[in-house]
């Protein structure tokens, strides 16, 4: 047939690639590939994480733990603080401020990084950092001043900014697309294994080693002996940071000499000199499904973050005890937390995620009310029960917000962590209210920002697939 023809070109070989070197009009092309009875485009047997992934996919797991460790570790710090320093729980709530603030100051420049560089330079730039902020509790410890603890947690929320800002989506880019939101909640699974961590280190290493004398004997007493009562309670706060921050070093050095497909890692140098901050941000907020995501984010981070950091003050004053007996009820809170989120990661394979999430976020505001409405031992339950919803939300509403963001992911995944902000501001108001209405009322708080997740589900499951 001369050239310009048409062909129905039939071809068997043993792989999809073919070079035609010709000019003819291909109008079918029908292969029969050795030992595949499917088509190409359709695969049975698609990893849940790339073969060459595997290694890095492991290490990330670890990154997971460790920020789960800082985070969980911090929410007994505004009643430490509170104690120590003789303060309100308004101004012990600074302790989140500063730590979930620093989330939102440094989630766009880890996007930088990682359009930039890769996400491999920002996982290693976070923890880098994180690392500094560890290691500044001890220059606190010794100055026994507030304001040099807010900002050692500062740094270390900065660098597990940068740290998450990475790791999330760098995880979802491990396998295939249509399992990026399971693949996201398998890694956040172990963030809990590190939550518990961090609850059992301040149960066992800093809460026992509170001195027992109240706000007015503290008041009454000569201020060499306040002062030296202070030191020794505030070098058991500095103890499990500075250890946490030798572990962070020896996950850096892992993370560094580990080898990284350059596909998924990094960003050709011609794509960033045309990256467009304003023309991306105006993308992403073009969307809805990311614009909500970003809002319903705040919400899920502030309920989080109240639950658990005022758990020990309702413990307290619904059943009364030490801080350290009442923080046995949190280590419950995070071990219902990491069971669930593989339960979680399970029930994902037969129904939506949105679906999940809409129905564990009114199950969360009904908790709540139920602990407001009956301050007993089953009100204690029903806040320990909470950690149950919690566990499918931050990477369920991640990875549907991010859905089909393509080369706006990186910026898009910035503004889910600075979404983080929520945990900064409502523990204040939720301190506050403590401070004028006590503990119990307090949980109406994070009830309505349940209320809001609860919305975002339900808009998901209407307007996308996930």
């Amino acid at each position: 047939m001369s050239d310009g023809g048409e062909v129905l070109l039939v071809c068997l070989f043993e792989d999809s690639k073919h070079v035609l070197s010709s000019n003819y009009k291909i109008i079918d092309v029908v292969c029969f590939m050795k030992n595949q009875n499917t088509a190409p485009e359709k695969s049975l047997s698609a990893p849940f994480v790339y073969p060459n992934m595997k290694i890095a996919f492991i290490l990330l797991i670890t990154c997971f733990a460790a920020w789960g460790v800082a985070a969980n570790m911090t929410d007994p710090l505004v009643k430490v603080f509170s104690k120590i320093f003789t303060m309100s729980t308004f101004e012990s709530a600074l302790v989140q401020f500063a730590y979930y603030g620093a989330y939102f100051c440094l989630a766009i420049p880890a996007a930088f990084i990682n359009a930039r560089y890769s996400y491999k330079a920002g996982v290693l730039t976070g923890l880098g950092l994180a690392i500094l902020g560890a290691l500044a509790f001890y220059p606190a410890s010794v100055s026994m001043t507030y304001g040099f603890f807010l900002a050692a947690l500062f740094i270390l929320a900065a660098g597990l900014s940068i740290l998450e800002t990475s790791a999330n989506p760098f995880v979802m880019t491990m396998g295939p697309e249509g399992s990026a939101a399971r693949r996201l909640n398998l890694a956040q699974a172990f963030n809990p294994v590190g939550t518990n961590i961090g609850v059992f280190l301040a149960a066992t290493l800093i809460l026992p080693n509170l001195n027992t004398a109240s706000p007015e004997e503290r008041a009454s007493m000569a201020p060499e002996m306040l002062l030296s009562i202070r030191a020794d309670e505030l070098n058991s706060v500095m103890t499990p940071y500075v250890g946490m921050a030798f572990v962070l070093m020896i996950i850096w050095a892992f993370i560094y000499f580990m080898r990284v497909p350059k596909s998924a890692n990094t960003v050709n140098v011609d794509e960033v000199q045309t990256i467009d901050f304003m023309a991306t941000l105006g993308r992403l907020f073009a969307r809805k499904q990311y614009r909500w995501g970003v809002l319903a984010q705040f919400f899920n981070v502030a309920a989080q973050t109240c639950t658990w950091t005022f758990t020990i003050q309702y413990v307290q004053e619904t059943l009364g005890g030490t801080e350290a007996s009442a923080s046995d009820y949190l280590q419950y809170s995070l071990i219902i937390f990491l069971v669930s989120r593989f339960v979680m990661t399970w029930l994902m394979g037969f129904f939506r995620p949105a679906v999940l999430l809409s129905i564990l976020a009114l199950l969360g505001t009904a908790l709540c009310l139920y602990a407001v409405m009956v301050p007993d031992v089953t009100g204690v339950w029903a806040i320990v029960s909470i950690s149950a919803c919690l566990s499918l939300m931050f990477p369920t509403i991640y990875s549907i917000a991010l859905d089909g963001l393509g080369s706006d992911t990186k910026f898009g995944s910035a503004g889910l962590v600075m979404a983080i902000l929520g945990g900064a501001v409502m523990p204040l108001i939720q301190g506050a209210t403590i401070d004028e209405y006590g503990a119990i009322f307090s949980y109406v708080v994070p009830a309505v920002c349940f209320l809001v997740v609860a919305a975002y589900g339900m808009f998901s499951v209407k307007n996308t697939s996930v």
